[in-house]
């Protein structure tokens, strides 16, 4: 009668990996934050925050599995919180 919801099964071979892939991309992150890299440190520390956040939303809270207008209401979320934080780097260079 109903719609039965399916279930996205992911191998823990992959989980694996993807806990692989933030253990190492954290140790970017540390790495990273040793360097000085002038006015880019923020931007490689976006960058790399960025990566390890879509790892998390693609494969533990299986964003990757669903449908096309979730994924629209959240790249619009993201596009607009990416405007906002251009405007707080707009505001703080020309102060």
């Amino acid at each position: 009668m109903g719609h039965q919801p399916s279930q996205h099964i992911i191998e823990y071979k992959t989980l694996g990996l993807v806990f692989i892939a933030l253990l190492a991309m954290t140790g970017v992150t540390i790495a990273a934050s040793t360097i000085d890299l002038g006015k880019l440190n923020v931007w490689v520390a976006l960058l790399i925050a960025s990566v390890k956040g879509s790892l998390v939303l693609l494969y533990f809270m299986h964003m990757k599995y669903e449908s096309r207008v979730l994924w629209l209401s959240f790249l619009t979320t993201v596009f607009f919180l990416a405007i906002m934080i251009s405007f707080t780097f707009w505001d703080i260079a020309f102060r």
